[in-house]
């Protein structure tokens, strides 16, 4: 069977809990694998917001856009997988114990969830419509709190861990061996020893903050120490069991993803030859965004401490929207040498956040895409089988 040119429609996805979410240009599609073998699935039209707001067709700013809608439409996806397993789980045990297994798993997805994305890089941002044009579940308010509960943590945790903690490390390091342009380390020692514990700790502290202006080195041992967090963050969910299971259906996602480019037919032999590791995943985006923080970081500084961690919160969006940007232009020839460099890294990272999948999993995956594309304004795509 023959399909329309796949490079016309570019798609990318995001695993879910027991399932994915795959987006086409104009819309997309939730399945998810309910307990008794049956999937169920949430499709929405996504009309574009660039031709309503035509300011986000500007560069950088489109790629704020982007993060934003891609964080919103991330949400809606997990919600939706959560409510359904949230269901199954309640259907045989109280509501309380489903809560307590099902929200670790949400918390860790949340976290990861950039890293579980292939990126759109050359689309514009969208609207997120509210309205199911397939299978609806009933919703559970107590599943949609969990859900919300855990990507306010998630971000929260993420800035804490990603940009705080870094900057106090880097900062303290400096200090304890006189690096740069660091302030001397003076001490009195025996005065502080003559304090209660909690007194002589807020000493140390405060020697150990006074701040160090960010310079190039500064920023490469920050970023340095971000991504040894980074990578044993994504080493420590890989060892939850439900977290190994998103991580199958990430690499479900991927080889639908490549399936579809290849103008393949979506089915699960198809599917099963192609890798598991995407150039196009979110963790490539997130390894420019380290690299596009460190130079940003070094020209824009201060000497205060709480101004430089202000100005690293309030300067993600810029990073991102220039991220987005490096993305973008070499995601247009994805065979040139600068776009195989960028993403080399991403795909090494990806031996951790992706598994094998089995068929089942690429069953839910290609069911996903199928629904989403039903919705494309193209009315010459043919019908594809599921297996």
């Amino acid at each position: 069977m023959k399909l329309k040119p796949q490079k016309e429609i570019i798609v990318g996805g995001q695993a879910v809990i027991e399932g994915v979410m795959m987006r086409a240009p104009n819309s997309y599609a939730v399945a998810v694998r309910r307990s008794d073998g049956s999937i169920v699935s949430r499709a929405e039209r996504l009309p574009r917001l660039d031709e309503k707001y035509p300011i986000l067709r500007i560069p950088i700013l489109r790629g704020s856009a982007v993060l934003i809608h891609s964080l919103l439409l991330g949400i809606k996806a997990l919600n939706f997988s959560a409510t359904v397993v949230f269901d199954d789980q309640t259907a045989g045990e109280e509501r309380a114990d489903a809560v307590d297994k099902i929200e670790p798993a949400l918390a860790a997805a949340a976290a990861t969830g950039a890293l579980l994305t292939t990126a759109h890089a050359i689309e514009a941002p969208d609207y997120i419509q509210q309205r199911t044009d397939t299978a609806s579940v009933s919703q559970s308010s107590s599943a949609t709190a969990t859900a919300f509960g855990s990507i306010a943590f998630a971000l929260v945790f993420n800035v804490l861990l990603f940009i705080v903690l870094p900057l106090l490390l880097t900062n303290a390091m400096f200090i304890n061996f006189g690096w740069g342009n660091a302030p001397q380390l003076i001490v009195d020692r025996p005065a502080f020893a003559a304090e209660p514990w909690y007194r002589e700790a807020w000493l140390w502290s405060l020697a150990y903050l006074k701040p160090v202006r960010p310079s190039v080195a500064f920023n490469l041992v920050d970023g340095a120490i971000r991504m040894t967090f980074f990578i044993a963050m994504i080493w420590g969910f890989s060892r939850l069991r439900d977290i190994k299971r998103v991580f199958e259906y990430h690499g479900a996602e991927h080889k639908t993803v490549f399936t579809w480019e290849a103008g393949d037919e979506l089915t699960v032999a198809n599917a099963r030859r192609f890798p598991r590791q995407h150039p196009r995943c979110g963790t490539s985006f997130l390894m420019i965004v380290m690299l596009v923080s460190i130079a940003l970081f070094s020209v824009v500084k201060f000497d205060s401490l709480a101004l430089n961690m202000l100005t690293r919160i309030a300067l993600v969006p810029l990073i991102a929207g220039i991220s987005y940007e490096i993305i973008r232009a070499a995601g247009k020839k994805e065979s040139s040498a600068f776009f195989s460099l960028i993403t080399r890294p991403g795909i090494w990272m990806q031996n951790l956040t992706t598994r094998e999948p089995s068929d089942d999993q690429l069953e839910v995956a290609i069911y996903a895409l199928v629904e989403s594309l039903k919705l494309e304004p193209q009315r010459d795509l043919e019908p594809v089988p599921l297996a």
